[in-house]
């Protein structure tokens, strides 16, 4: 199972470097081309937690009665890995998800939350997408990003949930963003801080830990199922192409306002 993690690895690396090394992070040179870059990346912050609560629901027992399902070992893989996305502690030692984090990060940011704040009041009160969608006018690209993680979702399969979650949304926020962040804190703290937390969470928790437990787990599911490895990969791959496209659309977003500016 280690090969067939490897194979994987090797296959997207390609697409990995693409994502790390994208133009959208040379054209963030202020706070308000960070808050345009936010207001397109919440929807994978949100969609995120979809993705991480339809695997629960596939390896553990959300209904009543009660009844053992899977391996204790995938259970225990799993549950973890939500109490800490699901309950982590913000800046003030207080438990919320990392959405709710991000949410605060995009307010003190001067982010518009209404967009984000309205999709999911449609999307509560209709369970449609498209609705949703229009209601707010969320970005074609971060519609399509959506669209495909609740395609995974939809699938049941909890492999490809699996790996799309291990391979598409781990380990891809590189150094360079990092150092934008950080020189932007230095110059508006007041701004910032509450994005710089939750990128340090982030790495420390999601990078790390969580990255571990998540390989794991997908090795567990596919097993030596050959047929589930390759969709798999698949998949990973489809979702990391989806993630390039979102953030073309932060990239085009963010040199049309620079524009205006000019």
């Amino acid at each position: 199972m280690k090969a067939a993690l490897e194979r994987i690895q090797i296959a997207i690396e390609p697409l990995r470097q693409e994502i790390i090394n994208h133009k959208v992070y040379s054209v963030i040179n202020d706070i308000e081309d960070l808050r345009i870059f936010m207001e397109h990346h919440v929807y994978a912050v949100w969609d995120f937690m979809s993705l991480l609560k339809s695997l629960q629901i596939n390896l553990t027992c959300t209904t009543l009665p009660w009844f053992p399902v899977g391996s204790g070992n995938t259970r225990s893989l799993i549950n973890e890995i939500v109490a800490g996305e699901e309950s982590d502690i913000d800046a003030n030692g207080i438990k919320k998800s990392h959405f709710e984090m991000y949410l605060e990060a995009m307010e003190q940011c001067g982010a518009d939350t209404a967009e984000i704040h309205s999709f999911i009041a449609a999307l509560k009160e209709s369970n449609d997408f498209e609705r949703a969608y229009r209601v707010a006018g969320t970005p074609a690209a971060a519609q399509s990003f959506v669209d495909f993680t609740f395609e995974t979702i939809y699938s049941n399969q909890a492999h490809l949930q699996a790996s799309t979650f291990t391979f598409g949304r781990e380990d891809l926020i590189p150094n360079m963003f990092l150092t934008i962040v950080n020189d932007l804190n230095q110059k508006f703290p007041d701004q910032i801080s509450l994005f710089k937390y939750y990128l340090d969470r982030h790495i420390e928790v999601d990078g790390d830990h969580h990255s571990h437990l998540a390989l794991e787990m997908t090795a567990e599911l596919c097993g030596d199922n050959d047929t589930y490895w390759k969709a798999a990969e698949e998949a990973t791959i489809a979702s990391l192409r989806k993630r390039l496209e979102l953030w073309d659309g932060a990239y085009q977003k963010i040199t049309a306002n620079q524009l205006i500016k000019a």
